[in-house]
Formats: structure tokens, sequence, C-alpha cells
């Protein structure tokens, strides 16, 4: 299911006059029983609520008063979301004549035309109070006290995230609810700047209009809406007209291949910052160390730690945090097992609470090998939100291709790698006369709609990342290790990553030192080894220049490792 749970307002949504609608009550029950949950959130005091509407164990929790309580129907349970305002500012509003006057745990509520008196009132005493109104209502509540906020604290309780919600308002205070909500709806009633700013508006109006919602949702999960949703769409790139190219967060999985150093980590990179801007959960698991140092992700396991399935699943049940799962200190040949296990307990997860909303499966190949014998039993028929990077579509199992919806080819060969791709979905490949390779663009495939591949600009990240970075410094690059030779292979030293590439460049005899530099090998390790260009020619520059000494080159070479990374001490 796409959307997990329902948020909705009281008055003007569910309750007509202050009668709460049977239309509406019935259909909310349906809903509880489709398996999806219900917060009901209300401007309304709890007591005041409770004369209107009795029976408040439909609902999995109730916010009220605007965001400020939470009250949970089954402990029968109300708990104070802010501080409750002062006695000076009741006192000093019945000074001024603001009646009627209505006090609740935190918030304080009156009628337009007094909302003057009010602010004179928050002014005087020098109050952090913001107002609130509801069509002819005014309401008054500390700052950042808002439905969202108060939802949020719902949804957190319940494990999910704001999108796997429908919003549900009709009035001015239900903005902040709305734009929090992943699809915001209303009914016919609302006010018009209300029903303009929606995505779905409901015929009918009050209760009829609730109900006709939900039994929407329940049919087909809101189908209508699919990439319909202009804010939540995230941008890949742009054409050569300028217009960005999106997908949907909800639906699509992704390929991008490419030959190594051809820029496949700084695009999947690049979507995975833009996902994580638009508050989406992701579990990226990382085989080769290349995205912990993406910032607001938290790493789970190094080269000296092997990350355990409960771990993983442990931490994401934190719907504010996007997680890394370095996978260096699992053994190459183990990897597709670990997988194996992981994937099903994440569909699992996605099931219950709908997150994490993206898998980035980087080294894809490491993970889903054509050879391994178990792919048919782990591969789910909807992947579901992944994207899967990989060197060449061909490396991949088979039956992982056709769950792909888009590839985008990086590097020099484009035509190749998407021919690859299309030979193993079987579909024709069309493509345009025109269509070349070019600098710092890829080739996108949408191979499921009519449109032929094209060029496309990808968005650069918002940080310039080093790849690798962790990987490089303190990791273990295996079969990519430099090793100190000497030049009559007298010497057997391996340098398994930079940190300890320094300690032995420190150490090691000059003749040796002089053999590999004055060849070249340095560069050539930085540059094949390292992919890192700009260190590679930096050394290349010291390897050539005859004046220095032995120990001048060895000093330079090291301040150039630690100036672009951070070494352990």
């Amino acid at each position: 299911m796409r959307y997990l749970a329902l948020a909705t307002d009281y008055d003007g949504v569910i309750a007509t006059d202050g009668q709460a609608s049977g239309a509406a009550l019935s259909a909310i029950r349906r809903l509880r029983r489709s398996g999806r949950r219900v917060i009901l959130v209300t401007g309304r005091r709890l007591d005041d609520l409770l004369e209107s509407c009795p029976d408040l164990s439909i609902f999995d929790y109730v916010v009220a008063e605007n965001g400020a309580t939470i009250y949970d129907p089954r402990a029968r349970e109300e708990t104070l979301l802010a501080t409750p305002p002062p006695i000076e500012f009741i006192t000093r509003l019945r000074e001024l004549g603001v009646e009627p006057l209505d006090v609740g745990r935190v918030i304080v509520a009156t009628w337009l035309p007094h909302q003057h008196a009010v602010l004179q009132a928050i002014q005087e005493l020098g109050l952090e109070f913001h107002i609130v109104f509801n069509r002819t209502a005014v309401m008054v509540l500390p700052a950042g006290v808002t439905k969202a906020t108060g939802m949020e604290v719902a949804l957190r309780r319940l494990g999910l995230s704001a999108h796997e919600v429908v919003g549900v308002g009709d009035s001015e205070n239900d903005f902040s609810l709305l734009e929090r909500s992943e699809c915001a709806a209303t009914v016919a009633n609302a006010v018009p700047s209300i029903r303009n700013s929606v995505d779905y508006a409901a015929k009918s109006e009050n209760g009829d209009g609730l109900a006709e919602l939900i039994d929407e949702l329940i049919a087909d999960d809101l189908s209508c809406m699919r990439g319909r949703i202009a804010k939540h769409l995230t941008p890949i790139g742009r054409r050569a007209d300028g217009t960005l190219v999106s997908v949907s967060p909800y639906g699509t999985n992704i390929l991008i291949a490419g030959p190594s150093g051809s820029g496949k980590s700084t695009v999947a990179a690049g979507f995975v910052e833009r996902l994580m801007a638009q508050s989406y959960q992701l579990c990226i698991i990382d085989p080769e160390g290349d995205y912990g140092t993406l910032p607001d992700v938290l790493t789970l396991g190094n080269h000296l730690h092997a990350v355990s399935v409960n771990e993983a699943l442990a931490i994401l049940e934190d719907p504010r945090i996007t997680l890394n799962v370095n996978l260096l200190g699992i053994p190459l040949a183990d990897r597709p097992e670990f997988f194996g296990q992981l994937l099903p307990s994440l569909q699992a997860m996605r099931i219950r609470t709908g997150r994490p909303h993206w898998i980035v499966l980087d080294e894809a190949h490491h993970l889903l090998p054509p050879q391994w014998a178990h792919i048919d039993q782990v591969m789910p028929r909807n992947l579901g939100e992944t994207v899967l990077v990989t060197v060449h579509p061909d490396h991949l199992a088979p039956s992982a291709l056709p769950l792909i919806d888009v590839i985008i080819a990086v590097g020099p060969a484009p035509r190749s790698t998407i021919q690859k791709f299309a030979d193993g979905v079987g579909q024709p490949l069309a493509w345009p006369a025109d269509l070349e390779h070019e600098h710092r663009k890829a080739v996108v495939w949408f191979w499921k709609s009519d449109e032929a591949p094209f060029s496309l600009e990808i968005l650069p990240g918002r940080s310039d990342r080093i790849r690798h970075l962790r990987k490089y410094a303190e990791g273990d690059l295996r079969y990519h290790s430099f090793f100190f030779r000497g030049p009559r292979n007298q010497h057997n030293l391996r340098a398994q990553n930079l940190s300890m590439f320094s300690q032995i460049a420190d150490g090691i005899d000059e003749e040796t030192w002089l053999f590999h530099l004055r060849r070249g090998d340095f560069s050539r390790w930085f540059r094949g080894g390292v992919k890192d260009n700009y260190l590679a020619d930096q050394v290349e520059r010291i390897e050539r220049r005859q004046d220095l000494k032995p120990l001048e080159t060895r000093k330079l070479i090291r301040s150039f490792i630690e100036g672009r990374y951070t070494l352990p001490k």
C-alpha cells in the first residue's frame, strides 16, 4: 500500500454543526479494517470532543487543541505537547473584554473580531505565541505548535512518517497538516484557499466527502494521484532545452550503469541527497564504503565490524534516520547471502511502515550476481523504489532487469551499456542517430514508455564529495592495494589504504621509494586504485621533478594526501 494512514480534521469534515456524520464514521471503520491507521487532528479541546464524538476508539490517536495535546484512546491518556499559557495572559484577555474565552490545557480560543485584543495582550506580556484562524474562530498557541507538529508525534508513535499519510482538512488552520501530508485532500465545503491548494478534492461535502475519499483509498490506494503530486517528484537531470526530468518517488526503480570511474557514484549520491532533502528515508547497501561521507547519513559497519540484519532493522525503526549499511566487514563471497537475508526483512518492514522509502544498492553485481543460485527465491515481484548501481547491466541477475523502470548510462559508451540492458529485457532499442556521448552528461532511457533514449545533464549533489573517502583512508582496498616491492623485489609491503601507504612511505628505504617514484607508480595507483584524478595529477608533477630531494618528495606527497583525506592519527 502507498498510503498507510489518514489524518483528518473533525469540524467541517467528519462533523457538521458539531454532529459527527454516520457516513464518515462508518467509512473510518472500513478504513481501519483495511489495515490503515487513522489520526484525528482537531482544534477542539479533548473534553469538548468527547461530548460531540463519544467513541474515539475508532482513531489510533487524537491530536487535540490544534497540535498542543495528544490522546491515546486505548490507554485513555492525554499528553501535553506544549506549555500551558501563563495565568497573566488569561487575566489580561479578560481585562480587555475578550468574551467568549475558551481556555484549554494549552490552547486559548475566542472569535472574531477579538484578534486585535489578543495581539495586544501578546505584545504587552512579551509572549512567544502565534494566532491561528479557523473561519471565524481565533486560536492562540505557543510558537511552533501546529496541527502538523501534533500529527508528527502521532506518526512517530505509530512508526510511520508523513510520506505515508493522506491529510484531510477544510479550513485555514489545516494548512500545516495538508502541507506536511504526502497527499493533501479536502471536501467540497472547504474554504477556497484550501480547495485551491490540495492534491485531491472530493465532490461531496462534509462526512460524505470524507467517505468518498476513503472508499477510493480502500479501492485502489488513490491510484489517480500516482505521479501527479508535483511537489514530491524527484529530479534526476535537465534536458538540452533546460526542462527538468523527474521521477515519481513511489513505484520507480532506477539502474545507474557505466564503467569504473565514469561517475556512477556521483549520479547516485546526488539523487540520494535530493531524496533526503524531501525527508524520504533511505537504506543504502554500500559494499565498498562509498557513502559514509554523505551528510546526515548514519553509517553502520566498517572493515572491522560486519553488520547484522537485526542491527540494520533496529536503526531503520526511526523514520528520521537514513542508514548506510557498510559491507566492508563482510567477505565478498558472503555478500549475496547477507543481502538475501536483508531484502525480505526490508520488504516486510515496508509492508508494515512504508519504509525505508528507497533502497540503494551500490555495486549491485556484488549483491545480485547472475550466477547466485538463490536469486529467484530472494527477488520480489516488485522491487519498489530501488536504485541499483553497477558496471554493466549484464553483470546483474537477469531476473532483476525487468523490474527496472529507467536506466541511466554514464561513461564513454552509453549505447553499449543500454544495448546490454535492452538485450537483457528483450526490448528492441531504437537508438537516435544524433545521440552521442557528451562530457558531463548521461543517457537516460525510460524503456517502458515509447520514448527513445535521450541525453541528460545530471544534477550535481549539494556537496562536492570526495569519492570513497573513508574506504581509501582507512578501509581495505584488497586487490587495489599498493605494494612497495623495490627494484629487486626485496620487499612485499602491502598498503591497503592511504593511511598505511603514508606510514610505509615514511619508513621505507630511499632506494625503494625512488624506484616507485621515478616509474610513476604512485600517481598510477592514485589514479587507478584510489580513483582520485586530482591527487594523481599533483603527485605526477612531483614524480617528474628532478630538483627535489627524496625526503622532500615524501613530505609533499603526504601533505597532498592529508589535504584531501583525514587520516587516522
